[in-house]
């Protein structure tokens, strides 16, 4: 029999922590919460958690640091950051420390749950397909470790985020194939909502500027004009700049 998923909420809100642990436990997963950024990091420190729904603002220590230091663990941990700061510095510096997922709030619980779902359904996906596949993606000029989760373009290691290196992967992993915005969220983030298509445009850009030579005019990851995005191997005449 299967072990129930374990999360960790770190949260001082104490209504928005007891609505998520009801909720996320009738979903049947073990729920931990801690009001305290010291001890939620000490409790994170513990491992074992299977995903971290973390609040920016926090008593102790804020969320921020405790994301720098869950990507600095051996362990991988998907990271979802709820918070009042909804400003894009915020979600972005979030996203740069490693979270996979932002919400701000107030957020609906449901989606948030849904999130969740969606974010463990994606990473034991990739954790399979990282099995079957064992080693190294070389693709124009890309190279992908899935079991490191590390990355090099013409030979030089470059850093991603874990939502930067999934996309990057499934590009990789299918060299000339077009995906629409909505079939990379659905792909890559798990969830297919109208919407957050801006999300796939911006990690994207944030792609693009990480193994182009010029970000401006992609010779990489390219624009199919009228239909998404694709990681070329050879770049055709007419496709490039970002939309």
């Amino acid at each position: 029999m299967d072990h129930p998923k374990r999360i960790l909420i770190v949260e001082d809100d104490m209504h928005i922590a007891d609505v998520l642990s009801l909720n996320l436990r009738d979903e049947r997963y073990e729920v931990v919460h801690s009001a305290d950024g010291a001890e939620g990091l000490r409790l994170l420190e513990q491992g074992g958690w299977d995903a971290l729904i973390l609040d920016l603002m926090l008593p102790g220590v804020d969320g921020l640091e405790i994301c720098r230091r869950a990507r600095a663990m051996t362990r991988y941990t998907p990271i979802i950051i709820t918070s009042a700061r909804s400003s894009e510095v915020h979600r972005i510096l979030g996203l740069e420390l490693g979270a996979d997922d932002y919400l701000a709030k107030p957020f609906s619980v449901l989606e948030l749950v849904a999130r969740v779902k969606a974010l463990l359904r994606r990473v034991d996906a990739v954790a399979k397909d990282s099995r079957h596949d064992a080693g190294r993606i070389e693709v124009s000029g890309i190279a992908m470790d899935p079991l490191a989760r590390e990355a090099w373009v013409d030979g030089a290691r470059i850093e991603l985020t874990p939502r930067e290196f999934d996309l990057l992967y499934h590009f990789a992993r299918h060299p000339n194939k077009v995906f629409s915005r909505m079939d990379l969220l659905n792909a890559v983030w798990g969830y297919r909502h109208e919407g957050y298509e801006h999300t796939v445009n911006t990690h994207i850009n944030r792609l693009r500027a990480k193994v182009e030579k010029d970000a401006s005019d992609p010779k990489r990851i390219l624009t199919v004009w009228g239909h998404g995005y694709k990681l070329a191997t050879q770049a055709p005449e007419g496709e490039g700049a970002a939309p």
